[in-house]
């Protein structure tokens, strides 16, 4: 049978094509209920972002001491198409853009590859690193802010980061939830410079001590007891004690930090403030992963706060930011003009042609063609999102033309005498 022959033995033959056609429809109708609903499509930016941050160092400092060490060493790098770097007092941003269809994953790897080979070259007070990939789904789709008359914004700001943080990030979907407001909770070493004179140290070797010391290592494997086990080098201090109790290397002898200084368990300072009704609030927002659904993940992690909140009388949390109700209502506007321009195409078909068998094949030729693409987009990891949406109506204004045109030039025939 050749290609041109497919039409003529379908019609011959209706009864497998009648049952393919009822297998993908159930099968796009099975899949529909099981896609991804999102206001947008998840899409990759080729674009991965360096930020370098060193407290209190000028932007002239950072630009050529930090800024220009990053660009060099991924200025090398294939396929990268432009380098922006942006540099504000303490805090170093540059983003390397590559070209579109490159490997992410590999792209971000090169990157991260390049920096560690300028880390060594990089101030000593400078934080590690961070190397992240631009992601449309890091935009938070919903905030909340958390209220107890009897807790201080410090004990507000731990349980947010402890409790209410790590219990959504077990939930599925979730990849972040960043506080808003409050204060971070950090261990200050406050070195008395005395001190450091009379034991002839500087403030730069214990800094470096601390760096090289408070780490774990992997040991690689071992044979213990007649089975193998992992062997790890555990140095990070656990407790303020254990940190005060480090010793630093000083002219052939040791020295206790604590000894060196004071070394306190403290909050950092204040920088930014959430005020929700008049009221200093502690909030947080949620962000989704990719390959998540918005609405799915906001109905998890409401479930989750809840319970939460329900668990704890001293502590109210509230929703004030939701952007999954308009993702909602687009997803609905969406489907609703889907259905009206099919309604409106099968009323023009049946307006100009007048015939009732016409309307029927066109009417039924748009749900069999449309169903059926809602398991291709499944197995395509695809979501209902506006732009999928528009793409289907456009797809049924195309699919009407095209059956308009067929069937008139039928019913000529047939009007003709033909068979």
């Amino acid at each position: 049978m050749g290609f041109q022959n497919i039409s003529s033995w379908s019609i011959k033959n209706p009864i497998p094509i009648v049952l393919l056609f009822i297998v993908l429809t159930v099968a796009g109708l099975s899949s529909y209920f099981k896609l991804r609903t999102n206001n947008f499509p998840d899409i990759d930016l080729p674009v991965v972002v360096v930020t370098v941050i060193q407290s209190g160092a000028a932007p002239t400092e950072l630009e050529t001491q930090v800024t220009r060490l990053i660009e060099d060493s991924v200025a090398g790098l294939g396929q990268v198409k432009h380098i922006t770097s942006t540099v504000n007092e303490g805090a170093s941003t540059t983003a390397i853009e590559f070209q579109l269809g490159v490997d992410l994953e590999k792209a971000t790897n090169d990157v991260r590859n390049a920096v560690a080979g300028v880390r060594q070259d990089l101030p000593a007070d400078v934080l590690e690193p961070i190397i992240q990939r631009v992601e449309f789904t890091s935009i938070p789709f919903v905030n909340y802010v958390v209220r107890a008359p009897g807790m201080s914004p410090e004990e507000l700001s731990w349980f947010v980061d402890n409790t209410m943080a790590k219990r959504l990030l077990s939930v599925r979907g979730v990849s972040q939830v960043s506080r808003d407001g409050g204060v971070s909770r950090e261990i200050r070493i406050k070195l008395d410079p005395a001190r450091l004179e009379s034991f002839g140290v500087t403030a730069a070797a214990v800094s470096q001590q601390l760096r090289s010391q408070n780490i774990n290592l992997p040991g690689g494997r071992g044979e213990l007891g007649g089975t193998e086990q992992a062997i790890r080098t555990v140095g990070s201090a656990k407790t303020v004690e254990q940190l005060r109790e480090t010793l630093i290397p000083v002219s052939g002898r040791s020295v206790r930090l604590g000894d060196l200084g004071a070394v306190t368990d403290e909050w950092s300072e204040q920088r930014g403030r959430a005020r929700y009704n008049g009221q200093e609030v502690v909030g947080f927002s949620i962000s989704r992963a990719i390959g998540s659904s918005e609405v799915d993940v906001y109905h998890n992690t409401q479930k989750s706060i809840e319970e939460l909140d329900a668990q704890r009388d001293d502590i109210t949390i509230e929703e004030v930011a939701n952007t999954t109700e308009d993702v909602i209502n687009n997803f609905h506007a969406s489907v609703e003009a889907l259905l009206l321009g099919a309604l409106l195409a099968v009323l023009v078909v049946l307006v100009f042609l007048r015939d009732w068998r016409a309307t029927l094949i066109a009417a039924i030729a748009m749900p069999l063609s449309l169903i059926p693409t809602f398991w291709i987009m499944d197995l395509a990891g695809q979501s209902l999102n506006v732009v999928s949406l528009l793409a289907l109506s456009l797809t049924v204004g195309i699919l009407v033309d095209d059956a308009i045109v067929e069937i008139e030039n039928i019913v000529r025939h047939i009007r003709d005498g033909k068979a």
